[in-house]
């Protein structure tokens, strides 16, 4: 075992829970970890209904950056395949999960490429409760055994390489795909749109 990995179950212990933590905390974090995650796209769904082209641009770049940072996940976990923690019988697990790989951390990923690209778009609105969601998040998933520590660090590695990796293509063609989607939007929604119930 290198010095790294084992760094990393050595913090993983720190933060995993016990038999002995007080039942509270363990509920606490199986709900942050499994439910929080909704908040991402409900602060997406909001942004786009307040309305203005600015904000709309910054959830559909959200949307791109987090799509694609899944993408490069699947491809870490078939390229290299890491256990995690219950798979080699480490620590505790308060959840079920698949026996999948653990490394980068999807929940992880998408909390950190929502909060970079609203920070970075200068949504400190939405960007950082998400950021502070994110932390709570990747601490609930450390805390219940299903993640590492440093599962959580890769995954917002992913999200600012991907980030990196939009920003050109976000240049030539962002303001495009975010008017073609709001055509669709309008086209498609344009019932209730027509009545005030929502914005155009």
């Amino acid at each position: 075992m290198n010095a790294l990995e084992a760094l990393n179950r050595t913090l993983f212990l720190t933060i995993n829970a016990t038999p002995s933590t007080p039942p509270w905390q363990i509920d606490a974090a199986r709900l942050i970890a499994d439910y929080l995650i909704y908040l991402v796209p409900a602060a997406l769904a909001a942004m786009w209904l307040a309305g203005g082209e600015r904000q709309r641009a910054v959830a559909v770049r959200v949307c791109c950056v987090a799509l694609l940072a899944l993408g490069i996940n699947q491809l870490i976990g078939l390229a290299w395949t890491h256990p995690r923690p219950f798979m080699i019988g480490l620590g505790h697990t308060f959840v079920e999960h698949a026996p999948d790989s653990s490394f980068p951390s999807d929940h992880g990923t998408v909390f950190a490429s929502a909060a970079l690209t609203l920070l970075l778009g200068g949504v400190r609105r939405y960007g950082v409760p998400l950021l502070i969601a994110g932390l709570a998040v990747a601490w609930a998933r450390i805390f219940v055994g299903v993640h590492f520590p440093l599962d959580m660090v890769g995954a917002a590695a992913v999200a600012c390489v991907t980030y990196a990796l939009i920003a050109p293509l976000w240049g030539r063609a962002g303001v495009t795909l975010t008017h073609s989607l709001v055509a669709v939007y309008r086209k498609l929604l344009a019932w209730p749109i027509d009545r005030g119930w929502l914005p155009s």
